[in-house]
C-alpha cells in the first residue's frame, strides 16, 4: 500500500530540524520625532561613537521615482568592521546581516518607529557561539543608538 501525500509530508517534516525563533527578530521602538529627525539623530549618535554610516536609503524617495507613494521610510546601514569581523569569526553567515541596520518608518496612524535586528536573534539565526562579549557590546550600542534617536 502506497502512503498518502499528507502522510509523506508529515514523515518528511519529522526528519527536518525545527527551530523556534522570534517571528520577527526585531526590536522596535516608538520615536517622539518624525522620520527625518529620527534618522538624523540616529546617524549623529552612530557617528558620535566612531562607527561608520555606510548608507542612508530613502525608500519613500525611491517609490516616488517609480511613480508610487510610500510613507516616510528610511534605512540606515552602519557598523564597525572590528566588531563585525569578530562576529563573522564566530559564524561567517552573520555577514548576510551585516553591516548593522536600522529601519525608521511612519505608520498609517502617523506614529514613527525605529527597528533593528535583535542581536540575540542574530546569535540564534547564525548559531553564533563564543561571541557573547561582542554580542553584548552590539546589544548595548544598538539600544543606546535607538534611545538617542527616538527620545
Amino acid at each position: 500500500m502506497k502512503p498518502s501525500l499528507p502522510t509523506l509530508l508529515l514523515f518528511c517534516l519529522t526528519l527536518s530540524p525545527v527551530q523556534a525563533q522570534d517571528p520577527t527578530g526585531l526590536t522596535i521602538v516608538e520615536s517622539a520625532h518624525d522620520v527625518t529627525t529620527t534618522t538624523d539623530k540616529l546617524v549623529t549618535a552612530v557617528e558620535g561613537k566612531g562607527l561608520g554610516v555606510f548608507s542612508r536609503i530613502d525608500h519613500a524617495a525611491g517609490a516616488q521615482k517609480a511613480g508610487m507613494s510610500l510613507a516616510p521610510t528610511e534605512l540606515v546601514l552602519f557598523g564597525n568592521p572590528k566588531i563585525g569581523t569578530a562576529l563573522m569569526h564566530c559564524g561567517h553567515t552573520v555577514a548576510i546581516d551585516l553591516p548593522l541596520k536600522a529601519l525608521i518608518w511612519q505608520d498609517p496612524d502617523g506614529k514613527v518607529w525605529l527597528a533593528y535586528n535583535d542581536p540575540d536573534y542574530l546569535a540564534r539565526r547564525h548559531n553564533l557561539s563564543g561571541c557573547e562579549k561582542p554580542l553584548k557590546k552590539v546589544s548595548g550600542a544598538l539600544a543606546g543608538f535607538a534611545a538617542a534617536a527616538t527620545q
